[in-house]
């Protein structure tokens, strides 16, 4: 439903408002507005992001492993089997790249997130209280992103989407995945 607004242009309703509430022109329910632009990119940024943060949280991982990208923190290599360093090193490498690739995407951003927990809460949150305070400004970082992969999914450009995985049949409007289909039994 459109209504003429006080300059003459005309605006629409927003899907959902109540009757007489309008919008600005151009902004929302129309598909050429630019919230309709940016909903459908939103999977897209969604799986830039999520590329972004496996990428650099892999690195992490590297670095401590193999000695690469300037090493551990203090230089070298983190020793075999050393708690809780060494496994972290792990899950950052292992996570981060099925995160990058987009396999098993909430799976592993669960996991990330509550090594980032543990690494806040165990080795920064005892120094000071707030994360500019203890030097847990990354840690905090990458436990909020991964936190919000998990509930998003994996957006765009995921190898699940390609492989055709259970639960991204029906990836929605926004990207997500969490549709699911279900098959029914065909009738003689």
């Amino acid at each position: 439903m459109s209504t003429p607004n006080t300059q003459g242009a005309t605006a629409s309703t927003a899907p959902g408002a109540p009757t007489g509430a309008t919008a600005p022109a151009g902004t929302t329910g129309t598909p050429d507005g630019l919230v309709g632009r940016l909903d459908r990119a939103q999977p897209y940024a969604l799986g830039l992001f999520r590329i972004v943060v496996g990428l650099l949280f892999a690195c992490h991982g590297a670095a401590s492993l193999f000695g690469v990208l300037g090493g551990a923190v203090g230089g070298g290599t983190v020793p075999t089997g050393a708690w809780p360093g060494w496994y972290a090193a792990v899950i950052q490498l292992v996570a981060g790249v099925l995160v990058l690739a987009g396999v098993g995407t909430r799976s592993a951003a669960f996991l990330a997130s509550g090594s980032m927990a543990y690494a806040y809460f165990k080795v920064h949150q005892p120094e000071a209280l707030f994360p500019l305070q203890n030097g847990g400004e990354i840690a905090a970082l990458f436990c909020w992103s991964f936190a919000l992969l998990v509930f998003t999914g994996p957006g765009a450009l995921a190898l699940d989407r390609a492989f055709g995985s259970r639960g991204t049949a029906g990836s929605g409007a926004h990207g997500n995945g969490d549709q699911q289909t279900a098959t029914v039994p065909a009738q003689a």
